[in-house]
């Protein structure tokens, strides 16, 4: 959920470029994390190009979300059953926006809990975006999606506002409200720009009645960003 423009053709031409340069970094033999949204989508069609053609064997892969695993079994991409029952080598997924310290809000997709519980689950996390991405600080474009029980939802809305928040419950393109995978729903909350991630972290993780958040921090191991100049591969420092 934003209030962004629609995208353009250079930006979704951008967002194969990333995604090209990204599938570079999966190897035959791997256990793969195909993310979720608009930038993940190309990275998971190439390495259904790539498999098909045998430059790419004995590969596995591991859904962020249910539309996800569909797609990728209509690709012919072998797939891991929900229960992850072996660890992740590469995830290539997008984001919503990223910070000079390659802190992300992701979830503008609905699959934050998913996403998370993949990005922790492997051993190398890429993220691949265009370089409208790109943000001085998290929560300057975009709110923060917070996914949450239907039960009680609107205690922890007003939990949300006490710290600073301005709550939209998210809607689906129908206009009815919005589910995820598990059955939440999802409060976008816009706090503007976010000087203490890990206090607000924090403070979300300890709710009851949240059960995930869209910030996603330390968590990034490669940023790969398309835009006009070119491709730029960023690497967390440790």
């Amino acid at each position: 959920m934003s209030g962004n423009a629609p995208e353009s053709e250079s930006q979704a031409n951008y967002k194969k470029e990333a995604a090209q340069y990204a599938v570079q970094f999966i190897e035959s033999g791997m256990t793969i994390g195909l993310g979720t949204g608009t930038t993940a989508i190309y990275a998971t069609r190439r390495i259904s190009e790539l498999f098909r053609s045998g430059q790419l064997r004995d590969i596995v892969a591991f859904a962020t979300s249910r539309a996800v695993w569909h797609e990728a079994v209509k690709m012919g991409i072998p797939m891991l059953t929900e229960d992850l029952p072996q660890a992740i080598d590469v995830t290539i997924d997008g984001a919503d926006e990223v910070d000079p310290q390659l802190n992300l809000i992701k979830g503008g997709g609905g699959a934050l809990l998913r996403e998370k519980i993949v990005a922790q689950a492997s051993r190398r996390e890429i993220i691949i975006v265009d370089e409208s991405k790109l943000s001085p600080q998290l929560g300057t474009h975009w709110p923060v999606p917070v996914e949450v029980l239907p039960y009680g939802w609107q205690s922890q809305a007003r939990y949300l506002e006490s710290l600073g928040a301005e709550v939209v419950l998210r809607q689906a393109a129908d206009g009815s409200e919005f589910c995820t995978d598990q059955g939440n729903i999802i409060l976008d909350s816009r706090f503007g720009p976010i000087a203490d991630l890990e206090g607000l972290a924090q403070e979300l993780a300890s709710r009851a009645g949240i059960m995930e958040h869209g910030l996603f921090l330390t968590l990034v191991d490669d940023l790969i960003v398309a835009g006009a100049g070119g491709i730029k591969h960023l690497k967390r420092q440790s």
